[in-house]
């Protein structure tokens, strides 16, 4: 990797101290890249990632678990979501930049925080991408068997490569399209569920609280299915991200941003919180559905919604793809701004027409490496792969918390103009996410799933911040 001229501070410099040379390469970055998305494609993209297949699929281990009580596992996660955004919103409202949380965390912290947070999100998205491909692969697939798998993945990566290669403005259309109707979906779903509900949808009765207190209650498995359902909702709520990223190339970065980050707030206690008390108040919480086929698909089925596996599969299909076009986005957008900072090779952050096109291929070559990988090795290197990323969001989320606490009182004296969003109860709501998250890491160790995927992320973590800590040290020693 190259060094950058703008050198970072000295091993023993202050930590709140700003890297010389940080915020100028970063607006540098932005300033090459376009600004072609509008207010409703940031607003879309903010929606789309709190609406992804993690809500769609994923909750249905989280209810098995937890039963009934799921939602309030979800209610605690997303309120610790909605710290964590309005942390990271009041930071980028502040400082717009397309390595959002890794500006941030290098500004506050020193280049090897950037480097660290940077380079972990950008695996983890790269991942992601692959990931999504086969999923969405396998529901194709389903439709017309016999089709490879690897080749539809091919496609769709071939599709989304070639809507990043394109200006911005393609890929806030696509994903403002596929979150709309990502949005009238769930919308949909939730007043057929409330009409069911209250027994006004036709040939359906008020269930009225049996499936909350039947079946062993609303704690059935005890506290330790409450901590496997928490586990579940807190890495399904992952892609908010994106949207702090994105608002570096919309028209107004600053109110775009902001405006973003607050109509946010509500719709994750709506869209996740509302879903899961529909699910689990209309279905049995133990109904092997809901694990199976998705507790969207068992509740559609469970109100006599004709064709409900394939509305849902359509749903879940769009999810999908929507995910994939975005995490490629996100990816290469962090990768060139690491790059402008002196993080990475500076081929990778060439920008030709407005697009960082070689961080797009790369990254879409990573995320499609990762989907043979799935079939050349599926019992070592893939699960091995997954377990690495499996808590990268919860670091990244430590990252924004402590990059905040410490920006927050620089902000306040010598910007405080610029604090066009506040986090709620500054320092305490910051030191009670950071709290929170500390716990979440604790409960990960209990359980042998996701202490394997700590174990595995915190190596990740540990080998990039070496790495970050002996580039600053050279970095300041060629200064000297």
């Amino acid at each position: 990797m190259s060094r950058t001229s703008a050198s970072p501070p000295t091993a023993g410099s202050e930590v709140s101290a700003v890297p010389a040379g940080s915020d100028v390469s970063a607006v540098k970055a932005d300033s090459a890249l376009t600004h072609g998305l509008k207010q409703r494609h940031l607003s879309m993209i903010a929606l789309g990632g709190v609406i992804g297949a993690g809500l769609f699929v994923g909750s249905g281990a989280g209810i098995a678990s937890a039963g009934p009580s799921i939602v309030i596992a979800y209610a605690i996660s997303g309120l610790l979501v909605m710290f964590v955004m309005r942390m990271l919103g009041e930071m980028s409202a502040a400082n717009p930049a397309s390595g959002s949380f890794s500006v941030h965390a290098e500004r506050a912290i020193g280049p090897w925080a950037g480097f660290t947070a940077g380079w972990a999100f950008w695996v983890l998205l790269c991942v992601a991408v692959g990931l999504e491909g086969i999923g969405a692969a396998k529901i194709v697939t389903g439709w017309l068997p016999g089709t490879p798998e690897w080749a539809w993945v091919a496609l769709f990566m071939a599709v989304f490569l070639g809507t990043n290669l394109a200006a911005v403005k393609n890929f806030g259309e696509f994903e403002f399209w596929f979150a709309s109707l990502k949005v009238v979906a769930i919308t949909l779903f939730l007043v057929l569920g409330v009409l069911a509900i209250l027994g006004v949808l036709p040939g359906t009765d008020a269930p009225g609280s049996a499936n909350l207190r039947g079946d062993g209650g609303f704690l059935p498995n005890g506290s330790n299915g409450f901590i496997i359902g928490l586990l579940a909702s807190v890495f399904a709520y992952g892609g908010l991200e994106t949207v702090t990223i994105a608002a570096a190339e919309s028209e107004n970065p600053v109110r775009g941003v902001a405006k973003a980050v607050r109509t946010a707030m509500w719709r994750i206690a709506l869209f996740y919180v509302g879903s899961m008390a529909v699910i689990v108040t209309l279905v049995p919480w133990d109904d092997p559905k809901v694990a199976t086929v998705g507790p969207f698909y068992a509740t559609l089925d469970h109100l006599g919604i004709s064709g409900a596996a394939e509305i849902m599969n359509v749903v879940i299909l769009i999810a999908l793809l929507s995910a994939m076009n975005a995490n490629i986005y996100g990816a290469s957008r962090m990768a060139c701004s690491l790059v402008a900072r002196g993080q990475g090779p500076k081929r990778l952050g060439r920008v030709s027409s407005g697009v960082p096109r070689n961080a797009v291929l790369v990254s879409s070559v990573f995320g499609f490496l990762c989907v043979l990988l799935s079939y050349w090795r599926p019992d070592d290197v893939f699960p091995w792969l997954l377990n690495m990323i499996g808590a990268v969001i919860l670091v990244v989320w430590i990252f924004i918390a402590v990059s905040q606490l410490l920006l927050r009182r620089r902000l306040e004296r010598e910007a405080p103009e610029k604090l066009v969003v506040r986090m709620w109860l500054f320092p305490v709501g910051t030191l009670l996410a950071l709290a929170a998250m500390a716990g979440i890491f604790l409960l990960m160790l209990r359980q042998p799933d996701t202490r394997d995927q700590l174990l595995a992320t915190g190596a990740l973590t540990v080998v990039l911040a070496v790495i970050g800590v002996v580039r600053q040290r050279r970095a300041a020693a060629v200064k000297n």
